[in-house]
């Protein structure tokens, strides 16, 4: 009765439904992997914060930072957001990169040695970021080296730094005297540099509109979040990537 009630209510009543209740019967309904679920939430103090497990299987924009608010610009603005777009591919092959990281080695050496200075804390990349790193460079298929370190940076917004908080003790990995977020520091302004013959990286995110060729040009995000973060550490005992 439960059943026959539920088939009605999915709009499956009828024969000519047969097959398509008895596979749903059979395999339940299949989520496809070109299928993305979004939402906004407030991050205040008003609010719980998210789990690691959630910002694990997640992308995390804070619009704050991908989508700055310019005032000077409310009647009539140069600049569009980009439409966003992510692979239906659920893992990458070889064939999938760009001729910019074509083996993916750049990719997997940064993501590691970020790891090594998180090994020994629980903030611990597991196995699923590196697959969504390599997606993200294929999704935004970078041409040179810096659009390569921006697709990295963005991702380090998104996965990485919103996962890490907590106090002094917590922020110590015991390799050195120095806080988690001081040697993010060091390692990302290495890469920076190395990576980038320009002071800026390349927004992926916003455009300038039509008739403007000028690609748009910004600081690294996530060294200026953790520059954030480390002060904020400082000066209060406590911080994390949210507010």
């Amino acid at each position: 009765e439960n059943k026959t009630e539920f088939r009605q209510q999915l709009g499956l009543d009828g024969s000519q439904y047969d097959a398509a209740w008895d596979a749903f019967l059979k395999f339940g309904i299949g989520i496809p992997f070109n299928l993305l679920v979004a939402g906004t939430v407030n991050m205040d103090e008003t609010t719980h914060g998210f789990s690691r497990k959630v910002i694990d299987r997640a992308l995390s924009f804070d619009f704050g930072d991908f989508f700055p608010n310019d005032y000077e610009a409310y009647f009539e603005s140069r600049t569009q957001n980009k439409t966003l777009s992510y692979p239906i591919l659920s893992s990458v092959k070889l064939a999938d990169l760009p001729e910019i990281d074509s083996e993916g080695k750049e990719t997997i050496r940064f993501l590691n040695a970020i790891n090594e200075l998180l090994h020994n804390t629980s903030f611990k990349l597991a196995y699923r970021a590196l697959n969504e790193l390599l997606l993200a460079v294929v999704s935004q298929n970078p041409k040179n080296k810096s659009e390569l370190f921006a697709v990295w940076d963005d991702f380090l917004m998104c996965k990485v730094m919103p996962r890490i908080e907590g106090d002094s003790d917590k922020l110590m990995n015991g390799r050195s005297d120095e806080t988690l977020l001081q040697e993010l520091i060091s390692l990302i302004q290495k890469e920076f540099d190395n990576f980038n013959q320009q002071i800026d990286r390349p927004d992926l995110y916003r455009e300038f509109k039509e008739g403007d060729n000028i690609v748009i040009s910004i600081g690294c995000r996530s060294l200026e979040k953790l520059r954030w973060m480390q002060t904020r550490l400082e000066n209060s005992g406590f911080t994390s990537f949210w507010p």
